[in-house]
């Protein structure tokens, strides 16, 4: 960790979110000044656990939890000042001083309650073709702030006179068009809007500043600074699994333009996956175990949303899918969460190609209906017993464990300086490499893994580790 705490550094996940990025930041907070969000809004959910208290933030950077570490909320990020507030007070309520450690740029957009109204509709019309959206309004925020036609910032919230004259237009433009389009408007009336709304603006006021001119001057003062990214790549709205995905860049990539920096201020890039794969809501997921196996995983793993409580899906790492986020995101070190959830599996699968229309593939295709029809090519590596939440060191995992994680790294390119065996903050374990931080893998791994004979191929038909042995006679 002392390699990481010299350098301004990003955490951001490599899957499709949920991959523990809160407690990552948590545990690397004490070597930085400040934690900025950069990307996403209240459809975020970070995990904290403290002792015997889990703290669930959605919009608030997960540094607050730390006294002296200043939480910054950046112009990339879309806010719910009503949602906002209410996590205000309950973190507050449960003794977390937020007051004084929060500040929110006055160049963030601001989630209006008809953009939760216009997301739950539209989610409602889709049927089928549904994408899975949380219904916090992410996605027509982001729209209506590209559209730039009567988009609310944070800066409006200041201004009383200005934002009820805004939300006013507003309300009579959305109760017009979601009519139109949905028959009906929700139930969206101004006078609901402007007390939920004026109610939470005049609460965030004291939090309201220039966060790129605050970030820039700390910079200049030395300040480090922590990038906590929300989502994860795969749900980058220009790299993802699209069109399921969310609104933003979740990669390293959307930090300059969400946060408010230099482009070349972040050096070292922390990319955090689990063990194995998880995915909540609609979309591709090539390695999704739908069978025993997949709900022995959820239920070890207590894979159920931090926002939404929905079940996650679940299936074996998906290296190829990895490797795509590692390079996307000049990913130097590794966080591989929950190998603890994996104890007790005779066997554990790694992705290491998709198979599609009888080619072999080793990167994510742009086509979401092509990467939904490719079957993963399963390597099976040998598993391991015992509860690993007592080990201190790395040297204290059992060798299939170890041999896990070296395979992963072989198969992804970056070394895992980090693996987590338990929710709490002391159940991590921090390795020494010779080389930290670096790529130790060519870029041709997978292809030439894949290359080999697999130990198993799954089809989408056969849910166990082998397409010939069922999972009650594999172990599991």
């Amino acid at each position: 960790m002392d390699a990481v705490g010299r350098e301004h550094t990003s955490v951001a996940g490599l899957g499709w979110g949920d991959e523990g990025k809160g407690k990552i930041v948590d545990l690397l907070c004490p070597d930085f000044d400040v934690v900025i969000r950069y990307n996403g809004g209240a459809n975020a959910g970070h995990t904290v656990c403290v002792a015997d208290e889990k703290f669930a933030v959605h919009l608030v950077p997960s540094g607050v939890l730390h006294s002296g570490v200043t939480g910054v909320i950046g112009p990339g990020v879309v806010v719910d000042p009503i949602g906002l507030v209410s996590e205000i007070d309950g973190l507050e309520a449960r003794g977390v001083r937020v007051r004084d450690n929060l500040k929110i740029s006055d160049r963030a957009h601001a989630v209006m309650p008809y953009h939760k109204i216009e997301d739950a509709l539209s989610e409602q019309a889709a049927a089928a073709e549904k994408i899975g959206t949380t219904a916090r309004g992410i996605g027509p925020c982001y729209a209506d702030k590209m559209r730039r036609g009567g988009a609310i910032r944070i800066v409006d919230l200041l201004n009383p006179r200005k934002l009820r004259s805004m939300l006013e237009a507003n309300v009579r433009f959305k109760r017009t068009v979601l009519n139109a389009l949905y028959g009906s408007d929700g139930g969206l009336t101004f006078e609901q809007a402007w007390d939920d709304v004026a109610g939470a603006a005049e609460r965030l006021a004291g939090y309201v500043v220039d966060t790129t001119t605050y970030l820039n001057d700390r910079l200049q003062a030395g300040a480090k600074l922590l990038f906590e990214g929300a989502n994860g790549t795969l749900l980058d709205v220009d790299h993802g699994t699209y069109p399921y995905v969310t609104s933003s860049s979740t990669s390293p990539a959307g930090i300059a333009a969400g946060a408010g920096i230099p482009p070349n201020v972040v050096t070292q890039f922390m990319g955090v996956t689990k063990a194995y794969a998880t995915r909540v809501g609609a979309g591709p997921f090539p390695t999704e175990l739908n069978d025993e196996t997949g709900e022995r995983i959820r239920v070890a793993g207590h894979e159920y949303g931090t926002t939404t409580g929905r079940p996650r899906r679940c299936g074996w790492f998906d290296a190829v899918a990895a490797r795509y986020s590692v390079t996307l995101g000049g990913t130097t070190e590794v966080a591989l969460m929950h190998l603890d959830t994996l104890s007790g599996f005779k066997q554990v699968g790694i992705c290491t190609a998709y198979r599609h229309a009888d080619r072999l593939m080793y990167t994510l295709p742009a086509d979401a209906e092509v990467l939904g029809k490719a079957e993963p090519v399963i390597e099976l590596l040998p598993g391991w017993d015992g509860n690993l939440r007592g080990a201190k060191s790395f040297d204290e995992l059992p060798d299939a464990a170890q041999a896990y994680i070296a395979r992963i790294e072989a198969l992804v390119g970056v070394n895992v300086g980090i693996v987590s065996v338990g929710p709490e903050r002391t159940q991590t374990l921090f390795r020494t490499h010779p080389a930290k931080g670096g790529r130790r893998a060519p870029a041709e791994a997978l292809r030439s893994s894949a290359h080999a004979p697999p130990r198993a191929v799954r089809s989408r038909e056969a849910r166990s580790p082998s397409d010939h042995t069922p999972p009650w006679q594999a172990g599991f």
